[in-house]
């Protein structure tokens, strides 16, 4: 067993049961942005955290321990991503990454926006030209230092 096993163990329950993100996220008390990385394996949970996942999707108590242990983050099985929803932000980040770059530099000066202090937001935008995805990514910015 490991953390794949989990992962593909609570995607196969969350379609059989037809569970939302959503749901879960309520149910763990954290956004359903957190919740879905942790349940996809890219989060740790905390032993309450696991516990209430393992409840959600009959996890054993083995498996919940797999959703304590830090996960190897970056889970995309190419480096250039194939899925045409996920290629979108690769695209995105190829066109518009050294803009982003450069307007972040000229507001805060040199450094990065941090994916550890982070939080997302994604949600759906009514528009009667077809509903719009709205994501926003909040990152703490992190300056380098000198020494």
């Amino acid at each position: 067993m490991n953390r794949l096993h989990v992962t593909e163990k609570i995607i196969s329950t969350k379609v059989s049961k037809g569970i939302t993100w959503e749901s879960v996220a309520k149910k763990v008390g954290q956004s359903k942005e957190w919740t879905t990385a942790l349940c996809l394996g890219q989060m740790t949970a905390t032993p309450e955290q696991a516990k209430v996942v393992g409840k959600i999707f009959g996890l054993t108590a083995d498996e919940q321990k797999w959703l304590q242990v830090v996960p190897y983050k970056g889970s995309l099985p190419t480096q250039v991503p194939t899925d045409p929803l996920i290629y979108r932000w690769y695209e995105i980040v190829s066109v518009y990454g050294t803009t982003i770059k450069e307007l972040i530099h000229e507001e805060f000066g040199d450094g990065i926006m941090s994916a550890i202090d982070f939080s997302m937001d994604i949600v759906r935008q009514p528009d009667p030209k077809g509903d719009r995805v709205n994501v926003v990514l909040s990152g703490k910015f992190l300056p380098y230092k000198t020494y």
